[in-house]
């Protein structure tokens, strides 16, 4: 060791000479395999048939369940227009094994101008082809008609409903049709009960349940208030709901108990009810009916009242009376201007627990069994539609019939 090794600071020793290291320019490289795999993917697809072999392949040909219901009034030949046991309707009777022939003729039409090919079962190009049937339903959606322009006229406050030229009226034009379940339809004098809820329209909430959760054949009243009326009422006879008004009416002890704004006042004059009665009218359209809500003083008031059910049913409606009054005139008067009538039997949540409804409702079916028809009316509470819907499920089952409140009427 020298001197200068000792005197030199340290890491200024003479410069070692540098290590070789590779040099490799990544960026290229995966440039060019990444383009590579592009180019084997594209060849690959232009190559090869059906890019998706080896997959696992089922082919399934659909086939709809055969026709339990039809809507009425299409065609003439289509009608199936005729009386019930018990009262009026259309009456659609469903045969468990009708299978009508698929309109191959239009079905090839619309496959030719859309471009998709259909494999139906049978076919050699489907041997093996599963086929799957859609569940068969009796109970809806039902389309209902629409409201017609030759059963409305222009009011001071809206569209109003009115019987059309050739005497069609709304309540046959807009009523459900009746329909027979399979297991029922051959059984005679089937009883009948009929369910109408009411207090819809102003909660959209309780309204949607209402539509979805009970079935079409319950009737579903609505109150004259509400933003989306129309849009509510509308929904509910898309899901195969027969409607009708609920008109406020004057109770007892009113004004402490209010029905709302344009209730119909016993000491009122024929003209102003009439003005407020055809306010109430014009809020929706395509309902076949009124039905009171609350109005056990203006019920048993027969000035007010009569001029009330002549204007109803001089627009071709069914006025029905929701039995909450035992003073109420409106059968009395319905029977003298032979207007279309009913009044319900029950009401299935004057007790508002699950044992007081069920057991209603359980009072309804023994007197449809006594009498032929039994007819209740509820309110949309939570309760009460959860009680009606569970009960409705096993009604046939028992030979009872659910019908819309139109078809306990004799239509003349």
């Amino acid at each position: 060791m020298s001197t200068n090794d000792l005197s030199t600071p340290l890491g200024m020793n003479a410069a070692s000479k540098p290590k070789r290291r590779l040099s490799v320019p990544i960026v290229p490289v995966l440039g060019a395999l990444i383009a590579g795999m592009f180019l084997l993917f594209f060849g690959w697809i232009l190559v090869v048939t059906d890019p998706l072999g080896g997959e696992p392949v089922a082919v399934v040909a659909i086939e709809a369940a055969p026709v339990t219901a039809s809507p009425p009034k299409l065609t003439e030949g289509e009608k199936g227009h005729s009386e019930g046991a018990h009262g009026g309707g259309n009456v659609v009777s469903v045969s468990p094994d009708g299978n009508a022939a698929p309109n191959v003729e239009g079905a090839a039409a619309v496959e030719e101008s859309s471009g998709v090919k259909v494999v139906r079962a049978g076919e050699a190009s489907a041997p093996n082809a599963v086929i799957v049937r859609t569940p068969e339903t009796t109970t809806g959606p039902i389309k209902l008609a629409a409201a017609d322009p030759d059963l409305t006229e222009a009011g001071r406050q809206g569209a109003l409903p009115k019987i059309g030229a050739d005497g069609k009226r709304p309540l046959e034009a807009y009523e459900r049709p009746v329909v027979v379940p399979p297991a029922l339809a051959k059984t005679p004098n089937l009883p009948r009960i009929a369910l109408l809820v009411g207090g819809l329209g102003i909660s959209e909430t309780t309204t949607s349940s209402a539509i979805t959760k009970l079935p079409g054949t319950v009737t579903l009243a609505f109150a004259p208030y509400g933003a989306e009326l129309q849009g509510m009422a509308a929904k509910a006879r898309l899901d195969g709901h027969e409607v009708m008004l609920q008109s406020p009416m004057e109770p007892f002890d009113y004004p402490d108990n209010d029905p709302g704004p344009q209730t119909l006042l016993a000491d009122s004059t024929p003209e102003q009810n009439l003005d407020r009665l055809r306010w109430q009218m014009s809020r929706f359209p395509a309902f076949t009916g009124v039905v009171n809500y609350m109005g056990a003083r203006f019920t048993s008031n027969e000035a007010a009242l009569s001029p009330v059910i002549k204007e109803i049913a001089g627009r071709g409606l069914l006025f029905v009376d929701d039995g909450s009054s035992p003073r109420s005139l409106a059968a009395s008067l319905a029977d003298v201007t032979k207007a279309p009538f009913v009044k319900a039997d029950v009401i299935v949540d004057a007790d508002p627990t699950p044992k007081g409804i069920d057991g209603a409702l359980a009072s309804l079916e023994k007197k449809a069994m006594e009498n032929g028809t039994a007819f209740g009316v509820a309110t949309a509470l939570p309760l009460s539609i959860e009680r009606i819907a569970e009960w409705s499920n096993k009604l046939a089952e028992r030979g009872i019939l659910l019908v819309p409140v139109s078809a306990l009427v004799t239509k003349g």
